[in-house]
């Protein structure tokens, strides 16, 4: 089944936007809405009661009951809308005043004393025929000494039709703050994430052949800047592991050739005609070594690639560095008479650290140092502790190197002594081993010549 497509980051982003907007927009409107409102109904309240208590004045004051009924049609004109409701009645009478024109229903309402002020809370609610919301009162006078009941209620059909009027505006309002920010936003978006795609575009030509090339950092926005260094970085290391690989896969084609040749040539020789079985032994004898020097580079190759996989599997322990420089110093003592040299140990201490690869580290320096030390010299491996790590060092006498050459002896296949490449059974990975298992161990190996003739290699482990 096909993965459905997640929608692009500028489409969700506008779309959040829009919705914010649209969310602001609607709350800032229904707080106005609820305002006016609130508003509207404390006019119509005030205007029913200014009603009421207008008319009970004068109906106490300026006006008789008898008076009223000779002239109804005057009190009539004192209204000021034609909707609203009024009526002037005795108990038990008909209305002498009776103004609904639209036949509305009043609520039951309680009728108010005339020694007692009106209230927004004398006021009821209720509702025309129409679905029109009113507002009422009732209230009790005495005119020229007849008991009079005033109602007023107020319709308000105007008021609901402003309303009416604000919320369709609202819900445009509020419509088009979605719309115009949704494009506005997705506009401004993707112009924005234009470095992002200039990005992507980069990152999509990179091939083998264009590792070299890199991202431009003066017009990335300073939000895409730490992303264009970490992918520079991150070319920077493919180059290097490429450039690496290459030189490796070189390298080692032509060190493996050389064996595999020299078999081949042995073998085709010994086949052009008949040999005794001495020959063929001494044929066998010289295949056999030509064969544990290609197993020993293959086992040498393997280590290292499986070099940077290995972290998790160190089997640290306290190691006693003075037994552990006596155990290589005893191993390497025949090598070291055959060609009249003395290893001197020196230093004690403790270190955590894999007792096999650290033992195989400091064989290969010695054995390193052996192979290329002037006859009838001293190799020296001294172990001291120094700004909280511990140094194991390896000295010897010999040919001087150059600087260039210094940097090299720790990379793969590298030989400092060109004249020797010949007759050392070296394949040029000793050093390069040592370093990952320094690499392993948290630790740095580095080499310097401290004197005319002298050359060291120093192992910094942690302390």
């Amino acid at each position: 089944m096909r993965a459905r497509r997640q929608p692009s980051l500028t489409l969700r982003a506008s779309l959040a936007f829009a919705l914010v907007a649209m969310i602001t927009v609607a709350g800032a409107g229904v707080y106005l809405y609820e305002s006016i409102k609130e508003t509207v109904m404390l006019r119509s309240d005030h205007a029913v009661l200014a009603r009421l208590d207008h008319f009970r004045k004068l109906l106490r004051y300026d006006l008789t009951i008898e008076k009223l009924k000779s002239s109804p049609q005057l009190f009539e004109n004192m209204l000021d809308n034609e909707e609203d409701i009024f009526i002037i009645a005795e108990p038990g009478k008909p209305p002498v005043i009776s103004v609904n024109p639209l036949h509305a229903p009043l609520p039951p309402l309680p009728v108010v004393g005339q020694d007692r002020a009106l209230t927004e809370a004398d006021l009821r609610s209720g509702m025309s025929l129409e679905g029109v919301p009113l507002r009422a009162a009732s209230a009790q006078i005495l005119s020229g000494g007849t008991e009079v009941y005033l109602v007023a209620a107020h319709v308000m059909a105007k008021e609901m039709a402003m309303l009416a009027t604000f919320r369709q505006r609202l819900y445009a309002a509020v419509t088009l703050a979605f719309v115009a920010t949704a494009l506005l936003g997705y506009l401004l978006l993707h112009r924005g994430l234009r470095p992002l795609r200039r990005m992507a575009a980069h990152a999509a030509d990179i091939t083998p052949a264009r590792l070299d090339s890199r991202l431009d950092g003066q017009d990335t926005p300073i939000e895409l800047h730490q992303l264009s260094e970490a992918f520079n970085a991150m070319l920077d290391r493919l180059s290097d592991g490429y450039q690496r690989l290459m030189q490796f896969s070189a390298d080692l084609a032509h060190e493996i050739r050389t064996p595999v040749g020299s078999l081949m040539g042995h073998c085709q020789v010994a086949l052009r005609q008949t040999r005794s079985v001495d020959e063929y032994q001494a044929l066998l004898a010289s295949n056999l070594e030509e064969l544990e020097r290609i197993s020993r580079l293959v086992e040498s190759i393997l280590f290292l690639a499986r070099a940077d996989e290995a972290q998790s599997v160190l089997q640290r322990q306290p190691l006693n560095l003075e037994d552990e420089m006596q155990r290589v110093a005893g191993y390497f003592e025949g090598l070291a008479e055959e060609r009249q040299l003395t290893i001197h140990t020196a230093g004690s201490g403790t270190l955590n650290a894999d007792p096999i690869l650290l033992r195989r580290a400091l064989s290969n320096l010695v054995a390193n140092a052996i192979r290329y030390a002037d006859e009838g010299s001293e190799v020296l491996v001294l172990v001291e502790q120094r700004h909280r790590e511990w140094l194991i060092q390896v000295e010897n006498h010999g040919p001087v190197l150059a600087a260039a050459a210094l940097t090299k002896l720790f990379d793969r296949f590298y030989r400092g002594d060109a004249s020797r490449h010949q007759s050392s059974d070296s394949n040029g990975l000793g050093l390069a081993i040592v370093a990952a298992i320094m690499h392993l161990h948290g630790g740095r190996v580095e080499v310097t010549q401290p004197a005319q003739g002298r050359i060291r290699f120093a192992l910094g482990f942690p302390a």
